[in-house]
């Protein structure tokens, strides 16, 4: 248990997270800043390492985390990359993203959980460590978890619960969903340690016809490598040696980098796998419980954020009765974020195969590939837009008509009084942008924010608190936009008045 005070042991929160991964820690920490009831069940001691795969932290992550305000403690930590080099000597910028975050972050994922830990805890999420679900239980107004503790078994009662727990999810597999998929590479080595000479472009990767290795730096001294030998047949559970590690490193890089004094080392294997169904009446999945694939490029930790990002304001609106179709609000989280798990399992399937080809034709066809895209402005774009998340985007809500705006990621917009879009975006809500001297939809709970003075702009936008957008128009119709805002939150109730 947390220094937090506990929820009382018969009480019903409005929010169970099981799992205290950076999913399920943004989701907490974002349900509770929200004003709601919220504990967040972790298997593991208080204590216990979590020595995790995750380094990467791409852009899309990063403005999401900004309008949390926790961005730039985050990029403290660790180091931005503006260029990647993946195959055949070709190099991309990440300076073409249109972002406020033109790279990549290197980090551990213990900088980005502490951090996480940290927003949770503030904003009154209550963490239980060392505490097992065993059982879920639910009917129409609740969800009941059994639960194991150093104390013995208890009984934990959730309007909602969000299962964030992993892999081998349990309460994927309470809930009797199915995780079809394969492995997809095998015997892959990992390992954090230390190097004599480090690579010289900060990052190294590369695949030959046999081997495939990444070296890349925390910050601290440390580097974190991965390799992978198509002879490998060893188990998860066997033993890795660094000689083995070193061996696979030259075979792939050409050199091993000096590497020397590892202070973990582990053996696993890629899958590729994602649930049918991301709700299951009031439990829903998220993170790896929910679809889980190669870590080529970095996206895995990534998605499992943006899945949290979608989901709790959605459930902080039906929470507080601001949904004018609470049902619906629900279902869209599996309707705009499984397609979005579906593409990013693809995507990195994709580039795992790529890298670990070996047949000359295929090889060469990788080369040609290469060659085009380092030519091709366009194709960068589109390549790097996929990698960073920014270039996401869901589909607009049902009976929308087109052509529309709604459902593509909002940029940081400059608004008036010298604030951004995505700062104005930490209060949690809704953010309705319009003309200087437009008013606001009476009632409506969000943030009411003008364009800048000099701008010449006529459009209305309303932003998602996940920073996508609901709705825009190109008139300033003030019945318009009470319209858009009725169709997303309802009035809050007025103030009663007394009677004398």
């Amino acid at each position: 248990m947390t220094p937090a005070e506990d929820h009382a042991p018969n009480a019903v929160v409005d929010v169970a997270v099981v799992g205290a991964g950076p999913t399920g820690l943004l989701l907490a920490g974002d349900l509770a800043a929200a004003g709601l009831s919220v504990t967040l069940i972790e298997r593991r001691p208080r204590t216990a390492a979590n020595l995790t795969r995750a380094f990467a932290v791409h852009a899309r992550t990063l403005e999401l985390l900004d309008a949390r305000g926790i961005a730039d403690q985050l990029v403290s930590t660790g180091r931005p990359i503006d260029r990647l080099r993946p195959f055949g000597g070709m190099t991309l910028s990440l300076q073409r993203l249109r972002s406020r975050y033109p790279f990549v972050l290197i980090t551990p994922q213990y900088e980005t959980e502490k951090l996480l830990e940290r927003r949770a805890l503030s904003t009154g999420a209550v963490i239980r460590y060392d505490c097992e679900v065993t059982g879920l239980h639910q009917d129409h107004d609740s969800v009941t978890l059994d639960l194991t503790t150093p104390t013995g078994p208890v009984r934990h009662t959730a309007r909602h619960v969000v299962g964030t727990d992993g892999v081998r999810s349990t309460v994927r597999q309470a809930l009797g969903l199915p995780f079809p998929g394969k492995a997809v590479v095998r015997s892959m080595v990992l390992a954090d340690l230390r190097l004599t000479d480090p690579p010289e472009d900060f990052l190294a990767v590369n695949g030959s016809a046999d081997a495939f290795a990444l070296v890349v730096p925390f910050g601290d001294g440390w580097y974190r490598a991965i390799a992978w030998h198509r002879d490998g047949r060893a188990a998860d559970t066997d033993p890795v040696g660094l000689e083995e590690l070193r061996t696979i490193t030259r075979a792939a890089l050409g050199t091993d980098h000096g590497m020397h004094d590892p202070r973990w080392m582990s053996r696993f294997h890629s899958d590729e796998r994602q649930v049918p169904h991301y709700r299951r009446g009031r439990v829903f999945l998220a993170g790896d419980a929910a679809h889980v694939h190669s870590p080529a490029g970095g996206l895995g930790m990534n998605t499992g954020l943006q899945d949290a990002a979608n989901l709790s304001w959605k459930l902080a609106a039906v929470l507080h009765g601001h949904s004018p179709d609470p049902e619906a609000l629900l279902d869209s989280y599996h309707r705009e974020r499984h397609p979005v798990g579906r593409l990013v399992l693809r995507a990195s399937g994709a580039l795992v195969r790529t890298a670990m080809v070996s047949d000359p034709a295929r090889r060469a066809a990788r080369a040609l590939g290469a060659a085009l895209l380092a030519r091709s402005g366009p194709l960068q774009e589109r390549a790097l837009a996929l990698v960073s998340g920014i270039g996401i985007a869901y589909p607009p809500p049902p009976g929308t008509h087109r052509p529309t705006t709604a459902g593509r990621r909002a940029p940081d917009l400059p608004l008036s009084g010298g604030l951004r879009l995505y700062e104005a975006l930490r209060t949690g809500s809704f953010v309705l942008i319009t003309p200087p001297g437009r008013p606001t939809p009476p009632g409506s709970p969000l943030s009411h924010h003008h364009w800048p003075t000099g701008r010449p702009r006529t459009a209305s936008v309303l932003v998602r608190p996940d920073g996508y957008l609901a709705w825009s128009s190109e008139r300033a119709d003030d019945a318009a936009t009470a319209s858009a805002v009725a169709s997303w939150l309802l009035p809050r109730p007025a103030p009663h008045k007394e009677q004398h």
